[in-house]
């Protein structure tokens, strides 16, 4: 499969590994020259407001996610002129239901400003999920993703639906698609700032779940190994100036047998992704997008013909 690479502004050569003998002390060094830049010092002040609010939200967070809409709701007069573009354009494409999974110690408030963006933007069935803050494998939560996934399904019908991941949701869903068969299920994953081969900052938490996300630990080794004829589709955002991901360039994700779109972000914190409306429009054109052998996006209801 090939994997392509994407950059909002100029395209940039990325290591594929981290640089011989690389230290945490010497990556950090790395990572905030590039942050002392007019574009991500504004960044960062977008990052601090948004933290704070978010601790405001994170006890709304621990209660049971609402449930996406079922049903079809495909009355345009109710629509805003931005979802009716989106329909007109992609119109059964925007039912097929969308799970939002968290990272590591946070749970689905992190997707307050993206859960919204997406139901602007006319997708019908936006769900989300929280695992425990006290997960101590990733091959553990995975197993709890395909069983929301497996519920997902037989709420709405659909056969198959697309993953949003955060941070360590994103090596969650990872496993998941690539290690427990769940390609039969999510047609597109999209990961935001997911540390795909690694962080040294997992080195300063020493953690059972964070000993995993070290860059050359085995749950890497295996996590990254061919997944020959995968059938789903990734689209990684990562950043150059993710603090989160050390190396950065560590975000990126290139695996044989998986189809990969990396889309590269400057000056963007690990929480700033995902808030910004960009990337709630990159997300939202990607999962409207048709395969690249051209067929229309998988698992979609055919609305023809429907009640509206």
């Amino acid at each position: 499969m090939v994997s392509q690479n994407v950059t909002t502004t100029a395209v940039e050569e990325v290591p594929v590994e981290p640089p011989p003998g690389s230290s945490l002390r010497s990556e950090l060094c790395r990572q905030l020259r590039r942050m002392a830049t007019p574009q991500a010092v504004a960044f960062a002040a977008v990052e601090l407001v948004w933290a704070s609010t978010h601790v405001s939200l994170y006890p709304f967070g621990t209660r049971p996610p609402r449930r996406g809409r079922v049903g079809h709701t495909y009355s345009l007069e109710s629509l805003t002129p931005l979802q009716r573009g989106m329909v007109v354009a992609a119109g059964p494409q925007l039912g097929t239901p969308i799970l939002l999974l968290h990272g590591l110690a946070d749970n689905h408030s992190i997707f307050a400003l993206l859960r919204r963006g997406l139901l602007r933007r006319g997708f019908t069935r936006v769900f989300a999920m929280n695992y425990s803050i006290r997960t101590k494998d990733v091959r553990t939560a995975a197993i709890q993703l395909a069983e929301e996934i497996e519920r997902i399904c037989e709420e709405t019908g659909f056969e198959r639906i697309h993953v949003v991941a955060h941070s360590l949701g994103g090596i969650i869903a990872r496993y998941y698609v690539t290690r427990l068969g769940g390609d039969e299920r999510v047609h597109t994953l999209v990961t935001l700032g997911a540390p795909h081969r690694g962080t040294l900052v997992a080195h300063l938490l020493p953690t059972a779940l964070t000993r995993q996300l070290r860059p050359g630990s085995a749950l890497m080794h295996d996590l990254n190994a061919p997944a020959p004829e995968c059938r789903t589709r990734v689209i990684s955002f990562w950043s150059d100036t993710d603090e989160a991901v050390v190396p950065a360039s560590n975000g990126v994700l290139h695996q044989e047998g998986v189809d990969v779109t990396n889309v590269e972000l400057h000056g963007v914190g690990h929480l700033s992704l995902p808030i910004l409306p960009s990337v709630a429009h990159r997300i939202s054109t990607g999962l409207v997008q048709l395969d690249s052998k051209g067929a229309p996006t998988a698992s979609v209801t055919d609305i023809t013909g429907l009640p509206r």
